[in-house]
């Protein structure tokens, strides 16, 4: 499937009306061009609104190159109404939730040869975990299709650990009146690289939340991007990252509205220490003419931790329409707040684990509403270690 190039301009400019191109920019992330195949999108320069902010040089086989794309070993226990299987690129599901936006995802889209299917049945709560060790080093492309059926409830955990080099793309269909949770988390060796686009459409009365949680790798990059397709169809895109020395983390969040009575929330947090630790965030909310009654809000919040980081935090929101029950958004990046480590010196609590107490308790934020304790204990054991790689600076704050 490829989308018409005379459309929309796969180099990023709009049409005029005269019928001629012109050399107006794509200011809109819905006015992207889009398609699954990676000879329609120019050769990435770096320039590009999608990656302005990402070192293109040090991912370029990812975006140009060959890619394995066959199936891979994977570990996940047998769950009751929860099934897992590979199949097809030619399965009906694929392409439903959406079509990549920039030459990496189609790469991935382009040469991926079988699909991780996961598709949740039934009313009772059910938890799949499902763990990907190490994928190698060699580059490889990846497609994973999630869909939870009208009025099922399920929990799905991504791990991914160990060596890896991979673009892919999830898809997330999420039926009518379902409720979905599904987390991913990186937890790669620090030579990993990881590109992901996340895309979900969601039903009528539906609810997903999605959990993007990064704490290993050397590039790691996980674009979501979330479809509020019919009446009552709501989204929590949760977001929790640490970004060491040398790592660069990046999320691109994207919420259409597209419904009347739609909610969203878009709530991403991260922290950074080391030089050269480097995070980009970039919120997007779209709420379209025929989304009245739209409830959204989206904040970013990083937390320095020592000199010679540095965090790019953009919110951009778009209202088609009057008629919306509220929108907003806000972004934030400092250090400690000298009245919280105040008072826990106060109560006598040494100056750098009152710091330490201080990061977990902004980062706790996100891991509570994961809704799983099993994982939420462990994150919170991540998060400790995080802390004692670096001593916390006292510089500036």
């Amino acid at each position: 499937m490829s989308t018409n190039l005379e459309n929309t301009g796969a180099l990023g400019y709009k049409k005029h009306t005269d019928g001629g191109w012109g050399v107006v920019p794509i200011q809109t992330r819905s006015e992207r061009f889009t398609s699954t195949l990676v000879t329609d999108f120019p050769a990435v320069t770096g320039r590009e609104a999608a990656w302005k902010l990402t070192p293109v040089d040090r991912i370029a086989d990812l975006i140009d190159g060959p890619l394995d794309g066959s199936a891979y070993d994977l570990t996940a226990a047998a769950v009751p109404g929860i099934a897992v299987e590979w199949v097809e690129r030619t399965d009906a599901r694929i392409g439903t939730a959406g079509t990549p936006e920039d030459r990496a995802s189609a790469n991935a889209w382009t040469q991926v040869e079988k699909v991780l299917a996961i598709t949740v049945t039934g009313e009772e709560a059910k938890t799949l975990r499902l763990s990907r060790e190490n994928l190698g080093s060699a580059p490889r492309a990846g497609h994973i299709v999630i869909e939870a059926k009208p009025l099922s409830r399920g929990l799905i955990i991504l791990q991914n650990t160990g060596d890896a080099r991979l673009t892919e793309n999830v898809e997330i269909i999420v039926g009518d009146a379902a409720n979905l949770t599904v987390v991913t988390v990186q937890q790669w060796n620090d030579d990993a690289v990881h590109l992901a686009s996340h895309f979900t459409t969601v039903g009528r009365d539906a609810k997903i939340k999605h959990v993007v949680v990064t704490l290993g790798g050397s590039i790691v990059r996980i674009n979501p991007s979330t479809h509020l397709v019919a009446t009552g169809a709501d989204v929590d895109a949760l977001g929790l990252y640490f970004a060491d020395a040398g790592q660069h983390f990046e999320q691109q969040v994207y919420v259409d509205h597209d419904a009347p009575q739609t909610r969203s929330r878009v709530n991403y947090k991260g922290a950074l220490q080391g030089t050269g630790a480097r995070t980009v965030w970039i919120g997007d909310v779209l709420i379209r003419q025929s989304a009245a009654g739209t409830d959204s809000y989206e904040q970013n919040r990083n937390l320095v931790l020592t000199d010679g980081t540095r965090a790019d935090s953009i919110p951009n929101l778009e209202i088609e329409t009057g008629d919306i029950a509220g929108a907003g958004h806000a972004s934030a990046t400092g250090r400690f707040d000298d009245e919280q480590l105040f008072y826990l010196q106060a109560r006598g609590i040494r100056e750098e684990e009152a710091r330490r107490l201080v990061v977990r308790g902004f980062l706790t934020d996100i891991v509570q509403q994961i809704g799983d304790a099993e994982l939420q204990d462990q994150l919170q054991d991540a998060i400790e270690q995080e802390l004692t790689r670096t001593r916390l600076s006292t510089e500036g704050s």
